[in-house]
């Protein structure tokens, strides 16, 4: 058969990229939609505070979860450079490390997310009337994190294999099941935001029993081998090597998240509902962004090892054309039709649906930017360099966020304030990471 990474090496690379990253978004469209029908579920039957409940964990989840699914990042960029250097051997260790690596960070997450995820919520700041719904979903989300980092890593090895409408088919399975689930729960047994936990948690089993399945029957040096799970130190150390920094910028960007979600909740329950119905629609937005960060890690990564070094940048400057146009076209359409939007997930307060309206007018409109700022983090990414990007992240993004929090927002008070801290972080950040790109490119030879 052919080999699954010609396409990446070879041809015209604007309509490969544009159909390597087309599943890409429809599948993460799908992993939102597991968020999105628990909001709208609960928003619909349950109410305002319910939303709010299910909203406030996204920061903290995020927090705890990025930094593991980084590694994913790494074995993804490992699976890459070996199949563009064409060494099978590096291929089949890096997937029979990946899956063993995966297994034990969702234990260690299911442990630390189920024991202290009240704590943490407390130190959010998570109003009283909202805590005790907050901790049960974030309980019962972590009991089954681990079906999670499965999914993740198999899927982040399909992709790098250039196989992304594997997992958009097995997400579709899961999502319909997720929806079904969360309505049974809901109105049938009333189990409130347990309800939709528990659904989006049985769906995240079945897309990740599909997406195993799928690496076992693979015929290249993907395929997956159970009896062959162990971890190889050369390959466990790449994955480290690139995916423990790209998990400390994911986690360190988070934190900066955290912070603002607690500034978020200073504002009260409604403003807080309004945020979070928001930041749902702003999801959809950013998950589109996010694929051509991801289509670049895996194009520049398989051409970097191939050493199409030409490639590797026409890569970059294709992708950052289309999260341009893709950027201002979906924030512009979530704005323009924000209000329709936000009523499908609140129902009971005119008045978080103003407050919503006022965080998609500051950060879907410019969202663009952050698109822009993950292209050239995913380069650089591909080419093996996750040290550069982390510290320029942790700097641009965390740094500058929690310097405005509680320097510039302390004199300004207001929501407006807060979210503007956004644009300034994703201008800056993406300067400094293109410039990052351009001089770790200046080692490679001239074609």
């Amino acid at each position: 058969m052919a080999r699954p990474n010609q396409s990446m090496l070879e041809g015209p690379l604007f309509p490969s990229i544009v159909r390597f990253t087309v599943p890409i978004i429809l599948t993460s469209f799908l992993q939102l939609l597991f968020n999105a029908a628990d909001l709208v579920v609960v928003g619909r039957f349950c109410g305002s505070v319910s939303v709010a409940a299910v909203g406030s964990t996204g920061a903290i989840t995020n927090l705890m979860v990025n930094f593991f699914i980084g590694l994913s990042v790494g074995a993804g960029v490992s699976v890459a450079h070996g199949l563009g250097s064409r060494e099978d051997t590096v291929v089949h260790n890096t997937v029979h490390t990946a899956l063993p690596t995966a297994i034990l960070s969702g234990l260690f997450l299911t442990i630390i997310g189920v024991a202290f995820s009240r704590t943490f919520l407390r130190m959010m700041g998570t109003p009283d009337n909202v805590l005790p719904l907050s901790a049960v979903y974030m309980q019962i989300y972590f009991g089954g994190i681990t079906f999670s980092m499965v999914y993740n890593f198999c899927a982040a090895i399909l992709r790098a294999a250039g196989d992304t409408k594997s997992p958009l088919l097995y997400l579709t399975a899961a999502g319909v099941v997720n929806v079904i689930l969360n309505i049974f729960f809901v109105t049938v047994l009333h189990m409130n935001v347990a309800g939709v936990a528990l659904a989006t948690t049985i769906s995240q089993g079945i897309s990740a029993f599909l997406v195993t399945r799928a690496l076992m029957r693979r015929t290249d040096a993907c395929r997956l081998y159970l009896n062959k799970m162990r971890f190889h130190k050369d390959q466990l150390t790449k994955m480290l090597r690139i995916g423990v920094p790209a998990g400390i910028q994911s986690a360190l960007f988070s934190i900066s998240n955290v912070l603002i979600q607690s500034s978020v909740n200073s504002f009260g329950d409604v403003f807080m509902s309004g945020s979070a119905a928001s930041s749902n629609i702003e999801g959809f937005v950013y998950v589109s962004l996010n694929a051509f960060h991801q289509t670049a890690v895996n194009f520049i990564g398989q051409n970097a090892g191939a050493r199409k070094y030409r490639r590797v940048h026409q890569t970059l400057w294709i992708c950052l054309g289309c999260v341009t146009v893709v950027g201002l076209t979906l924030g512009f359409t979530a704005w323009a039709f924000g209000r329709k939007l936000l009523s499908i997930y609140i129902t009971d307060s005119p008045q978080a649906i103003e407050y919503g309206m006022l965080r998609l007018g500051y950060i879907c409109l410019p969202y663009f930017l952050c698109g822009l700022m993950d292209v050239s983090t995913g380069a650089l990414r591909g080419l093996g360099a996750s040290v550069v990007p982390m510290v320029i992240s942790i700097l641009g993004i965390c740094g500058l966020r929690i310097f405005w929090i509680y320097t510039v927002f302390q004199v300004y008070h207001t929501p407006q304030c807060l979210f503007f801290s956004y644009t300034v972080s994703w201008i800056i950040t993406f300067l400094c990471q293109m410039a990052a790109f351009f001089l770790v490119c200046r080692k490679f030879p001239k074609e």
